[in-house]
């Protein structure tokens, strides 16, 4: 790191408190367990969004813990129910139809919603939700859209939203999944890590 004049980020010190109301829909059975022993055991999602000169441009994604893989992307300019449930959907098209798998979110109403929720019912999967306002319960997510934004959409501009899509997607697909290296997974990109373990 040194020769390339990088540097990690501090760390913050201490915690964070555990509180916050627990949602109506699920519990937060991930309980912040960010780690998964296999494939498709433990799913974490959310959505961010991105400045265009056209308007935002609404990014969900899903990520198997086991691999830190985004397995699910969608990418819309409106915020609805529909932006999550085609991200699951493509995790769920790529990944295969899941046996005991648990998937983690907030409480947003897109993730309460009855489209999104009737999906996860049909397909077997257990929903599980951080406490409201406690961004800690989902702090893997937080971290990859973190990554996405300081490594590769800060600083950028975007006139379309078609322009940042396309960048998302690059980034997503040729850097974040197949070059990044993660230290939780012993600095070994997600596709490396899954190659290792005879997934890819």
């Amino acid at each position: 790191m040194k020769a390339q004049a990088l540097r990690a980020r501090p760390r913050r010190r201490g915690l964070p408190k555990d509180e916050g109301p627990r949602s109506t829909i699920a519990p937060n059975t991930l309980d912040r367990e960010f780690h998964a022993e296999r494939p498709n055991q433990r799913w974490i999602a959310d959505f961010t969004y991105i400045w265009t000169a056209e308007g935002w441009l609404y990014v969900a994604a899903v990520i198997d813990l086991f691999s830190r893989r985004v397995v699910g992307w969608s990418m819309k300019a409106e915020m609805t129910a529909q932006l999550v449930t085609d991200a699951l959907i493509m995790a769920i098209w790529r990944r295969g139809k899941p046996d005991a798998l648990l998937h983690h979110s907030d409480q947003g109403s897109q993730y309460a919603s009855e489209q999104f929720q009737k999906l996860m019912a049909e397909n077997g999967v257990q929903c599980s939700m951080s406490r409201s306002g406690n961004v800690w319960d989902n702090a893997a997510m937080e971290s990859f859209f973190s990554s996405l934004k300081t490594e590769r959409i800060r600083g950028r501009v975007y006139r379309t939203r078609n322009e940042a899509r396309a960048d998302v997607f690059d980034c997503i697909e040729r850097f974040y999944n197949a070059v990044r290296r993660h230290s939780t997974i012993g600095y070994l990109s997600p596709d490396e890590f899954e190659r290792k373990d005879g997934l890819a």
